[in-house]
């Protein structure tokens, strides 16, 4: 039966992907990446892209946390998928940044250092699932930047 919780399940997991049996944030992060790779979307499509899937990422993480009955369940990879957006957004979508912003991604999401723990710490459902992404996106952005820059 097609419902509110069904649907949000459906988008928390990136159709399904966050049911694979290991490295579920890793999963989801891969989704992200062969989007991006096959789509090549522009930065206003990304940009607008992002907003949307945060939008529906914090409230559908949040209904599906309650459903899986596990805070911040690993089968909830939305948060995942839209980190890894913002992580490559303004960024030029060759081979070399995708793959050197998943890594970075990856590696700021796992370890969490002080700045993205303590989001995680201060909120909480649909906000805190995305919220800490998010931010190791921004690192992750931020220094793909820089040495764009340089």
């Amino acid at each position: 039966m097609l419902n509110y919780k069904n649907i949000s399940k459906v988008i928390a997991t990136v159709f399904f992907i966050g049911y694979v049996h290991f490295a579920h944030g890793t999963c989801g992060s891969i989704a992200a990446f062969l989007f991006v790779l096959i789509v090549k979307p522009s930065n206003f499509s990304l940009a607008i892209i992002i907003i949307i899937s945060f939008v529906a990422g914090v409230i559908s993480s949040h209904i599906a946390e309650k459903e899986f009955g596990i805070k911040d369940s690993p089968k909830i990879v939305i948060d995942e998928f839209v980190g890894y957006l913002v992580s490559i957004a303004f960024l030029p979508l060759t081979l070399g940044y995708l793959i050197s912003a998943f890594f970075l991604f990856r590696f700021f999401d796992i370890l969490k250092p002080i700045p993205i723990i303590n989001i995680q710490r201060r909120f909480h459902g649909g906000m805190g699932i995305m919220l800490d992404d998010i931010a190791a996106g921004i690192f992750t952005n931020v220094i793909l930047q820089v040495w764009r820059i340089l």
